[in-house]
């Protein structure tokens, strides 16, 4: 008897100081979530190590699989020091239900498992609008919302169908007493907030909605911007469009007005259309040998051409021997005294004449720019002698325009 007594009290002491070395598990175990982030944490008794330390696995298992009589659990962290382990690179489904449990470790000593239940559609947070982007629109405000975004930078609508956004603004004030905040629930990513003071500042902020199960977001940072003005009365856009028209008009107006006087003045300078008096240009073209500079004008080269004058070399007659002049037949030119070449007969001359036998006066045939008129070898009186030169010195004078040149003519009867 005393003997399996001795045996029950060795194995009962054996039995408590194995209880006493056993570690604790840890204790309240929770997920910290935003959208798809997620990272189990827990907290551990550090007394009931007894100074040495300690590790800790946490390991992961969809619910439905704890039916299998082979359960893979699968091990996230394996012997951290920390007391949370980061679950986001699981990529866990948003509707599905998953086990997690942490294990304490201090060398060959291990605690019990502590197990958590989670399912992200139920448990998970929702995060607020990644941005949120404020426009003025006359008197209204255009309100963009951005949906938050997975750990994948996915819009969380593809995991959460029914999310709407509630818009909360009110219009800034000093006295935040006399707020007024109005609320504005939609589906929609551009709102419009209608009904707005002019030229007033308004302030918004947007939070994340999901009311199956009662989620909801923390609001975003207020977001302050002033309206402009209201929509335009009818009559000032017609008045705005005939100004306008006005403007566009003149411009026009002005700048081909501007254009023909650049055009006028340009052709006046280089082309110019005035003419000379007909007097003045006749004056000019009669006279060669003035001083006064001529005018180029188009018909310069009309000017220029000149009829042919043919020189003829002097023509000598010969004497003509008469009766002297009588009563009958009176002298009808008298020698030239108005200080041309006038030449008396001075007898011995080598000039060639008309001279009588009798040393009367004779006529002489003086030089010309055109070739004279041959006289008959018959004899003919002087008188029809000056008849004929006169006849033919007048046709040729009606016949050519003559300039007079320094030619010498001598007529002596």
């Amino acid at each position: 008897m005393f003997a399996v007594f001795y045996v029950s009290v060795l194995m009962w002491c054996f039995t408590t100081s194995a209880v006493e070395a056993e570690l604790a598990a840890p204790q309240d175990l929770d997920m910290i979530t935003m959208n798809t982030q997620y990272i189990l944490s827990w907290n551990w008794d550090q007394s009931t190590a007894g100074g040495h330390p300690v590790t800790f696995t946490a390991q992961y298992l969809a619910k439905f699989k704890l039916k299998w009589k082979k359960k893979s659990w699968t091990t996230v962290c394996d012997r951290t020091s920390q007391t949370c382990c980061d679950m986001t690179a699981l990529n866990l489904h948003y509707h599905g239900i998953f086990m997690f449990r942490v294990q304490a470790s201090s060398g060959r000593n291990h605690s019990e498992w502590a197990i958590k239940e989670f399912c992200p559609d139920k448990e998970a947070a929702l995060g607020p609008p990644s941005k949120v982007v404020l426009a003025p629109a006359g008197n209204h405000l255009d309100v963009t919302i951005s949906d938050p975004l997975t750990s994948a930078n996915t819009s969380m609508r593809e995991n959460i169908h029914q999310m709407y956004y509630r818009i909360v603004y009110w219009e800034h004030s000093t006295d935040t007493q006399a707020l007024r905040k109005q609320t504005v629930n939609t589906s929609a990513n551009l709102v419009t907030l209608s009904d707005l003071k002019a030229w007033t500042f308004y302030c918004v902020t947007v939070q994340s909605r999901y009311d199956y199960y009662n989620k909801s977001s923390t609001f975003t940072h207020p977001d302050c911007i002033q309206t402009e003005a209201g929509p335009i009365p009818w009559w000032q856009i017609l008045l705005y469009f005939l100004v306008s028209l006005m403007i566009c008009f003149l411009v026009v107006l002005l700048s081909l007005y501007g254009f023909y006087r650049c055009y006028t003045t340009l052709k006046a300078t280089f082309f110019p259309s005035i003419q000379l008096p007909p007097h003045i240009q006749e004056y000019l073209c009669s006279s060669p040998g003035s001083d006064v500079p001529r005018l180029l004008t188009p018909d310069s080269e009309a000017e220029v051409m000149c009829d042919k004058l043919s020189i003829c070399p002097e023509v000598v007659h010969p004497e003509i021997h008469g009766p002297p002049p009588s009563e009958d037949f009176p002298v009808l030119l008298e020698p030239d005294t108005s200080g041309r070449h006038s030449r008396q007969d001075s007898g011995g001359s080598g000039d060639s004449g008309v001279y009588s036998n009798e040393g009367g006066s004779g006529l002489r045939q003086p030089p010309s720019t055109q070739c004279s008129v041959g006289m008959e070898d018959s004899w003919q009186s002087p008188s029809d002698l000056m008849q004929v030169k006169m006849k033919d010195m007048g046709s040729e004078v009606r016949g050519h325009h003559l300039i007079t040149d320094e030619g010498i003519m001598d007529m002596c009867v």
